[in-house]
């Protein structure tokens, strides 16, 4: 069973910047594929990074430009490093394991338990 846990999440100001960490209690696969989704205000769970831990990322466009997805290696570690956030990025933030390189929520079977990010303007 992988655990997943998420940290980093806080309240910043708009155009401010976060940085998410995804502790994975296992050592991943070349192949695993690790997301970020987050749940926001009035919406569903919805996509917004992926990678395979020894690939290229994928973004959703809302957040294109401004978020990177990057891992380490040593630590098993996964990143989301969130620049200029707007106040529509507020939102729980959930980091995700699976095998499919997919934006498909429904494809990723363990999940961290969230942290909350916050944007004020």
């Amino acid at each position: 069973q992988v655990q997943l846990v998420e940290s980093g999440g806080g309240s910043v100001q708009v155009g401010g910047s976060l940085r998410l960490s995804c502790a994975a209690s296992q050592r991943p696969f070349s192949r695993t594929v690790y997301g970020w989704f987050r749940q926001t205000p009035g919406k569903g769970r919805e996509f917004v990074a992926l990678m395979r831990w020894r690939g290229s990322p994928f973004y959703a466009d809302a957040v294109k430009g401004r978020f990177t997805i990057s891992r380490d290696n040593p630590e098993n570690r996964l990143y989301l490093q969130m620049n200029s956030l707007k106040v529509e990025d507020t939102g729980v933030y959930y980091c995700a394991q699976g095998a499919e390189y997919t934006s498909n929520q429904e494809s990723y079977e363990y999940w961290g338990q969230g942290t909350q990010v916050t944007v004020g303007s």
